[in-house]
């Protein structure tokens, strides 16, 4: 017997069989009843739930009769009269509320225990429980945290389904944790943008109903997301079940516990990558970093930077090119997660390199790797993977085979022997069961014996594989055989319209390439398995040349299409495009390199403000200096514009790059190589003689003025210039350009002392930056938030913030925090705080651009106020003249002016130290 109250109330019997209860009073008492199982229900809680507020005159006696019709449905004995009401006397896990509230509360345990795949499994068994309304507050708000609890078991397997978030969060908009774990969803995915949003959204709404602004908790996976910290690459969603594999699971699981760096090892084939995939969804945080599409062992560090979703550099720094690897250790630094790297073999040196370099510096980090060979480093546990066992091979079997022909009889016999015959190897056993859609079994038995001759030279295992794989390959039509040996030339897959227009062939011959389990789709998109792909590459024979030249002019007419678009309204659409073809527009340039300049230079160029806007400029730096060194000082026709921004991007040959850029007449097509070359030391040429008429040209142009009169003090001047600026970037809506100019306005609010108005800047610099997922610059955009809360006297909002930078932040905004809490202890009164906090600032400092550089120059001032503080006169001169020198090499005179108004021990106000350098310095400029 079963009773229901989660949605209609129900009652089952014994055999299973819905029982009628009648009208809606034998309802509501079965309800009530049940809801308290085990517990006596008093007779007035009784006759409110049955009669509500019009009870019967003799409501006792007709409850009576409501009891003995109830009575006559349950099982002799259940339904008892008790000196304090009546009680149902039944298993609890008869009534589904309660089943529910136990597995609830299990899944809860199993998920602070880190169980996430069986908390999920409990949670989703109690959810389905639910057949409609809630009868109860209580059990309706149980409910919604059964649903945050799973939803946070998928964040934790890495498949969240955004959709089903986004309807939550609409549907209980002030659920701040199901808010937060949408932001988390998407982030994960890459779509930062949406996620800061979201953010946005839920602090207007308890702004306006509540006046209430987000909890710890939601602000945190909002600082989260500004700094990057979720939007790792999870482990990638399975098309298909996992068949066995548990004792190998547990020797990697045991394995990771104990040891850093685990390297599953193995022939191609053999399962390695779907067995890091099923170990891996066992812990909290991971990064998937897929190797198999990189052409160099240099490119893994840029590799795992775009799989953690961090970037190298912020996007107001823009002469920056950082050492990637040092950039990963400031993103990795006091974080515990798993990093999976797959495919290591081809890679192998680069590979090992990084994991010895990252697992020295970041405590909290693990590596499990998948290679052909061990990465060779000390402290390395190595995890053989031999084949399947013949019991789990059957079952493999028989699964793919009933996914392509169902229903089909299976000879357990012949299954043994097919299996056996490639070597218990998944990738043969997958490719074996998939010739059943033309087949039959003992056809198919037949020809796997024909494949024992092979190359006798290779690892017998490998022979088997790439036998099984030939015989695909033999199974295909002509068109199939030309499509599949095209296809491997793609890095990362291909969309359906690029595999056509590069393979020169309908979508029905992929489609054919699809159902031999030859290439796989997800999400739109068409790709081999790593073995697959290799074979396939090596029969493209002369066709490799022209068919890797029309990959290559494919992904330069995208970038060509997506480069004046990055500037525009539609700069978050383009990115997202170019993003999901990075893979391939770096397999196209790494190519044209080699083969034909020309398309070389003008991919580079046409990717250069992309890789800058992604935070992955590194990339591109040791293709453009390989591309430089073939060029030397031949400059093709027409494209001088394209050679300067490739040498300037390489950092060589900058005399050549300067010939380019002084030809007299010139008018630059490529905004962004004005930019680089501003970034360098030659501001002069941010004149509209040189640059464009259109509206982002006047845009730079006035912000470069905007710059030029504020470092020079001229406020009233500056604040002009960035308004038109402003005006131009919103027309075109380019949020690189908005974000900048806001916050060099904030900064001129802030200097005129109108604090009040620099947070509301602020606030709209954060939230643009954010969109771009620029997490540097967001997160020291909070430090100026919280510069300016200081000034309102908000202590406590300003402390939290700097906190939250302090603990999550990367190596750059380290300084500022700090410098913050810092300055918060000085006004405290608490100056050996206050100069520990500034010392720690000064040596996390690290030498950069001009914003850098006053962020050095305000540490120097808050030492040589404390030093005054504390009586130092000598000291205090010592931090006011360095920071006087540091800001005047960057011509920042209103920074200047703060340390030379220390220095006048309270003789000179900012404005008149301000004016009095203004006299000394401009007429000298």
């Amino acid at each position: 017997m079963r009773i229901g109250v989660l949605g209609a109330v129900e009652l089952w019997g014994t055999d299973g069989s819905p029982v009628s209860l009648g009208g809606p009073r034998p309802r509501a008492l079965l309800a009530a009843l049940a809801l308290n199982v085990g517990r006596p229900v008093p007779l007035e809680q009784l006759v409110d739930a049955v009669y509500g507020e019009e009870p019967p005159g003799n409501a006792q006696h007709a409850l009576q009769s409501q009891v003995s019709r109830i009575r006559a449905l349950l099982p002799p004995g259940s339904v008892t009269r008790h000196p304090a009401g009546y009680l149902l006397t039944i298993d609890p896990d008869a009534v589904d509320a309660h089943r529910f509230e136990r597995l609830a509360a299990s899944g809860r345990e199993l998920l602070a225990l880190g169980d996430h795949a069986k908390a999920r499994k409990a949670l989703t068994e109690a959810l389905e429980l639910w057949r409609g309304a809630a009868p109860t507050v209580r059990l309706d708000d149980l409910r919604l945290a059964a649903i945050e609890d799973r939803v946070e078991t998928d964040l934790a397997l890495g498949r969240p389904d955004i959709a089903e978030l986004r309807q939550l969060t609409e549907e209980h908009p002030y659920r701040e944790r199901l808010r937060g774990q949408l932001m988390r969803a998407l982030a994960a995915d890459g779509r930062q943008a949406e996620a800061l949003a979201s953010f946005d959204d839920a602090r207007r709404t308890l702004a306006d109903e509540f006046g209430a602004d987000p909890s710890a908790e939601l602000a945190d996976a909002h600082l989260a997301v500004l700094r990057g910290a979720n939007p790792v690459r999870p482990v990638p969603a399975q098309l298909t079940s996992f068949v066995g594999r548990d004792a190998e699971i547990r020797q990697v699981t045991e394995a990771l516990s104990r040891s850093r760096l685990v390297t599953i090892i193995g022939p191609g084939g053999a399962g390695k990558t779907r067995l890091a995939i099923e170990s891996a969804r066992r812990v909290a945080e991971v990064c998937f970093v897929e190797l198999a599409e990189l052409g160099d062992a240099a490119q893994v560090p840029q590799a795992v930077i775009g799989a953690l979703g961090l970037r190298d550099a912020g996007l107001f720094a823009v002469g920056e090119a950082p050492d990637p690897v040092a950039r990963l250790v400031s993103g990795l630094t006091d974080r515990r997660i798993l990093l999976v790297l797959d495919n290591c073999e081809h890679v192998i040196g680069g590979a090992a390199r990084l994991a010895r370099q990252l697992l020295a510096a970041c405590a909290g980090l693990r590596i499990l790797a998948t290679s052909r060979e061990a990465l060779g480093l000390t402290g390395e546990s190595l995890c053989p993977l031999p084949p399947l066992p013949a019991s789990d091979t059957i079952r493999l079997f028989e699964d793919r085979a009933r996914a392509v022909r169902p229903g089909y009889q299976l000879d357990a016999g012949t299954v043994g022997r097919i299996c056996a015959a490639v070597d218990g190897l998944p990738l043969g056993i997958e490719l074996a069961a998939a010739r059943l859609r033309s087949f039959e079994l003992d056809e198919v038995e037949a020809r796997l014996r024909q494949l024992s001759h092979g190359d006798r030279t290779a690892e017998p295992r490998h022979q088997t594989l790439r036998a099984v794989v030939a015989w695909s390959w033999d199974l295909l039509g002509s068109d199939e055989r030309t499509m599949a040996g095209r296809l491997s030339v793609f890095a990362g897959g291909a969309r359906l319209s690029a595999a056509e227009e590069v393979c020169g062939l309908p979508a029905d011959v992929l489609a054919g390439l699809v159902d031999k389990s030859l290439v796989e789709v997800n999400a739109g998109r068409y790709r081999m398995l790593e073995t697959v792909r290799a074979f396939c590459a090596d029969q493209l024979g002369d066709e490799e040349e022209p068919t890797r030249r029309r990959h290559a002019e494919y992904f330069l007419r995208l970038a060509e299409e997506a480069e004046p678009r990055l500037r525009t309204g539609e700069q978050l659409e383009w990115l997202a495009k170019l993003s999901a073809e990075h893979a391939n527009l770096m397999s196209a340039l790494r190519w044209a390199v080699g083969a034909d300049v020309e398309i070389a230079l003008r991919l580079a160029a046409n990717t250069a403000w992309y890789l800058y806007l992604r935070g992955l400029r590194s990339e591109g730096i040791p293709l453009a200096a390989e591309l430089m060194t073939k060029l030397g000082k031949d400059v093709p026709p027409g494209l001088g514009e394209e050679y300067a921004l490739c040498g300037i991007n390489a950092d060589m040959h900058i005399d050549r790059v300067e010939a380019v850029m002084q030809e007299p007449g010139i008018r630059l097509r490529r905004p962004y190589l004005v930019m680089l070359w501003a970034a360098i030391g030659t501001a002069d040429v941010i004149t509209m003689e040189v640059f464009g008429d259109d509206p982002w040209s006047r845009a730079f142009v006035q912000t470069a003025e905007g710059l030029r009169t504020l470092y020079y003090g001229e406020l009233a001047a500056s604040r002009a210039a960035f308004g038109q600026a402003l005006a131009s970037f919103r027309e075109v809506g380019d949020r690189w350009g908005i974000a900048n100019v806001v916050d060099q306005l904030a900064g001129i609010e802030a200097l005129e002392g109108n604090p009040t108005a620099a947070l509301a800047l602020n606030d709209e610099a954060i939230e643009v930056i954010g969109q771009l997922g620029d997490v540097e610059d967001a997160a020291e955009l909070q430090c100026r938030r919280a510069d300016n809360l200081l000034r309102i006297g908000d202590v406590a909002t300003a402390r939290a913030i700097y906190e939250r930078v302090a603990e999550h932040g990367t190596q750059p905004t380290l300084a500022a925090a700090h410098r913050g809490l810092g300055e918060i202890a000085r006004l405290a009164g608490d100056l050996e705080t206050a100069r520990d906090l500034h010392e720690r600032a000064l040596a996390e400092y690290l030498p950069g651009p001009v914003i850098a550089a006053e962020i050095r120059a305000r540490i120097l001032c808050g030492l040589g106020a404390i030093a005054t503080a504390e009586g130092d006169a000598d000291r205090a001169r010592e931090c006011y003249e360095q920071a006087r020198d540091e800001a005047l090499t960057r011509y920042n005179l209103p920074m200047a002016a703060f340390a030379d108004e220390g220095l006048s021990g309270g003789e000179l106000t900012w404005e008149q130290a301000l004016h009095r350098l203004r006299e000394r310095f401009v007429s000298m400029w």
